[in-house]
């Protein structure tokens, strides 16, 4: 079987299998963008080692953008937690 091939089925069970929601947006951008990464740095690249580059700047891209497009707000307590809160 072929790298790329292999990569992409890996890929899409790995989608298959993160249905579950991290609990955040940033996190559940992160898992997607982290999968889309490897996939087309795996196909791009011919290799894991472009899988593993395109993963690692897939997960960071999907976490700034879900977080910055998820429309909430947040506000840090005294211990540092982020408190997710409606925009007004």
């Amino acid at each position: 079987m072929k790298p790329s091939i292999l990569i992409v089925a890996v890929t899409l069970a790995g989608a298959a299998l993160a249905g579950c929601s991290t609990g955040s947006p940033a996190g559940d951008g992160a898992v997607v963008g982290g999968l889309a990464g490897a996939a087309v740095g795996g196909i791009a690249g011919g290799n894991v080692q472009s899988a593993a580059i395109g993963a690692g700047v897939g997960a960071i891209g999907g976490a700034v953008i879900a977080d910055a497009a998820s429309k909430r707000c947040y506000w840090r307590d005294s211990y540092g937690q982020r408190h997710y809160v409606p925009c007004r």
